[in-house]
C-alpha cells in the first residue's frame, strides 16, 4: 500500500481541515500519512488522535522553515515522530511571530494596489496559526482580482526577488533546527533538497547527524530521485517522499497519494524510531 508522508492542513497552508484530510486518505487507501505543517505542531498532535479513532495510520510531523546562513538560502527540516513536542513549541512561536510581521507587511502592500479588506484575508486565513500568500492570492481571487491561486499575478506580488508585495520572515539557522530536532527526540529530514538548491546543505548536514532526506517529491524528477535515492543508501539515511499536499493551494494538481512511499521505506522509518527509543530507555 501507498503512503503519502508530507500533507499540509488549513493549521498552516493547505487549504484541507485535519477531518477531511484524513477522510480523503482513507478513501485513497493509504496505508500511513504524515501531517507536517509549517512550524506548528498543533495540526499533526490533532490528526494522530483522530487518525487513532478513524483507524488511519498518521506520524506525527512538522516542516521546519530554515535559513542556511553560510550559502543565503531557505531549507526546510522535515521533523517526524519526535517524543516531547512541547520543546518545539518555543521555536514555533519564534517563527510564528515573524511569520506574522512579514505577512501583515505584505497585507499592507497588496491592499496599496487592490482595494480587498483585511477582513476578507483573515476569512480565508481561517483555521490557520498565520496569514500566508495563499490566503491572500484566495482573498484577491474571492474579490475577483486573480483566477487561480498561483499564476500572473501571484508572479507580480510574490515572485522571489522581484515580487511588488514580498516580505521574507527571518527564520532560524538550520543548523539550529536540526539540533532542536533531535534534541526534542524527533527524526530529521531534509525536505524537497531541488526545491532551494539544498545539495551542499544536504552534504553539510548529514555531518552533523542528519536522519533522511526526502527521495520521492512532485518537484523532484526521476533521475533526480534515484540521485537522492543513492546517496540515501549510501550514506545510511532514512528515504521519505510525499505529494507536500496542499489541497487547492498549489500550482499544478498533486492529489493526495500520487507521490508515495515505498512501504518498506516506511517501515525502515518506524524501525529507526523504535531504535532510537530503545537506546534512550
Amino acid at each position: 500500500m501507498a503512503s503519502d508522508l508530507h500533507c499540509h492542513t488549513k493549521i498552516s497552508d493547505g487549504s484541507m481541515g485535519i477531518e477531511e484530510l484524513i477522510a480523503l486518505a482513507k478513501r485513497r487507501g493509504l496505508s500511513y500519512i504524515a501531517v507536517t505543517d509549517h512550524d506548528t505542531t498543533a495540526g499533526a498532535t490533532r490528526a494522530v488522535v483522530i487518525g487513532r479513532r478513524q483507524k488511519l495510520n498518521v506520524i506525527h510531523g512538522v516542516e521546519f522553515s530554515t535559513m542556511d546562513t553560510q550559502r543565503g538560502r531557505k531549507v526546510h527540516l522535515l521533523c517526524y515522530l519526535c517524543d516531547a513536542p512541547d520543546r518545539l513549541e518555543g521555536m514555533c512561536r519564534r517563527i510564528g511571530e515573524s511569520r506574522k510581521k512579514a505577512a501583515l507587511a505584505m497585507v499592507r502592500k497588496v491592499m496599496r494596489y487592490y482595494p480587498i479588506t483585511p477582513e476578507l484575508i483573515v476569512k480565508c486565513a481561517t483555521g490557520s496559526t498565520n496569514i500566508y500568500k495563499q490566503h491572500i492570492m484566495h482573498a484577491l481571487m474571492d474579490a475577483g482580482y486573480a483566477d487561480s491561486i498561483y499564476g500572473e499575478l501571484y508572479d507580480k506580488l510574490f515572485a522571489p526577488g522581484r515580487g511588488l508585495a514580498l516580505v521574507e520572515a527571518e527564520y532560524p539557522d538550520t543548523r539550529e533546527i536540526l539540533e532542536l530536532i533531535h534534541s526534542a527526540g524527533g527524526i530529521a529530514v531534509l525536505a524537497h533538497p531541488p526545491v532551494y538548491d539544498s545539495d551542499q546543505a544536504l552534504e553539510e548536514l548529514t555531518a552533523l547527524g542528519l536522519d533522511g532526506v526526502e527521495v520521492w517529491h512532485p518537484r523532484h524528477t526521476e533521475e533526480q530521485a534515484r540521485q537522492y535515492a543513492a546517496y540515501a543508501r549510501d550514506h545510511g539515511l532514512l528515504m521519505t517522499g510525499g505529494t507536500d499536499f496542499h489541497g487547492m493551494y498549489t500550482a499544478a494538481a498533486r492529489p493526495m497519494g500520487s507521490t508515495a512511499v515505498p512501504e518498506e521505506c516506511v517501515q525502515a522509518l518506524l524501525a529507526h524510531k523504535a531504535r532510537l527509543k530503545k537506546q534512550n530507555a
